[in-house]
């Protein structure tokens, strides 16, 4: 089959349009004018295979971010009882328990105040008016009565940290089980990244705010330790004063019947 002159000219003009370049070259099929560049060819195999490469990180990228956003079907495996603190009654026959239930249940400072008033025993007028005549650091009895104070600040105190705690507990039972159901949800809607990164980062408040409850009912276990040990340092001090009473009375008053010249009245009873 001939192709005519104006096809052929066609021909080349399409030829010198797909492999016409600058030098180097050489030509083709004996047309001068017709060169094939080996360097352009070598470009577009080096570009092809960049591109390859680049579709093969793409297609990695893309099973990695498929991978981590994939849901789990079965979450219900992982599910935990939510704990609830049991409310407590305090039995109140005559009165002496008042506010009792109130405090330990609800987040009531003056419920407190009143439990422990109910329930604790006064100083009688003559017992606070021999107390005002002694000296502070050289009285035993003051030193009770210190340890009194004390207790009667810190009691309350800790009284309305263990009600705080209970009702924070149970007022926070059902944002608690929501978290629960939204975590151990298996589908599409709750299994985004950013659903994901919220359900955490309620998780950790709710943890902050447990935290930081139980640190007030460490600190109120400080402070009834501390008024335990001073109970304790006050007894031992007490003992060690009576023995060096009784010694220096040994001392000033032999026991012997010899040469008595007065009465004891000194001697503990």
């Amino acid at each position: 089959m001939k192709l005519s002159l104006t096809k052929r000219h066609k021909w080349i003009v399409a030829g010198v349009v797909i492999l016409g370049t600058a030098t180097p070259g050489f030509a083709l099929l004996g047309f001068g004018d017709i060169v094939f560049d080996p360097s352009s060819y070598g470009e577009l195999v080096s570009q092809l295979s960049t591109m390859a490469k680049m579709l093969t990180t793409a297609q990695s990228q893309y099973n990695t971010l498929k991978s981590n956003v994939q849901n789990f079907s079965v979450k219900n495996i992982w599910q935990t009882e939510l704990n609830k603190v049991k409310s407590v009654s305090v039995p109140n026959t005559y009165g002496e328990t008042n506010g009792f239930s109130n405090a330990l249940n609800l987040n009531s400072q003056s419920a407190a105040l009143m439990a422990w008033t109910n329930s604790k025993i006064g100083l009688a007028p003559e017992t606070n008016g021999i107390l005002s005549t002694q000296t502070v650091g050289n009285s035993s009895n003051l030193t009770q009565l210190a340890m009194i104070e004390a207790s009667d600040t810190a009691s309350p105190d800790c009284l309305n940290a263990v009600g705080s705690y209970r009702q924070a507990r149970n007022d926070s039972a059902t944002a608690q089980a929501n978290l629960q159901t939204a975590q151990l949800d298996g589908s599409t809607s709750t299994n985004s990244e950013v659903e994901q990164l919220n359900l955490l980062n309620a998780a950790q408040a709710q943890q902050l705010n447990e935290q930081q409850s139980q640190g007030v009912l460490h600190a109120c276990l400080a402070q009834q330790m501390t008024i335990q040990n001073m109970q304790q340092r006050n007894a031992a001090a007490q003992d060690l004063n009576t023995w060096g009473f009784v010694q220096a009375q040994h001392t000033a008053n032999p026991t012997l019947n010899v040469s008595d010249s007065g009465t004891w009245t000194t001697y503990l009873p």
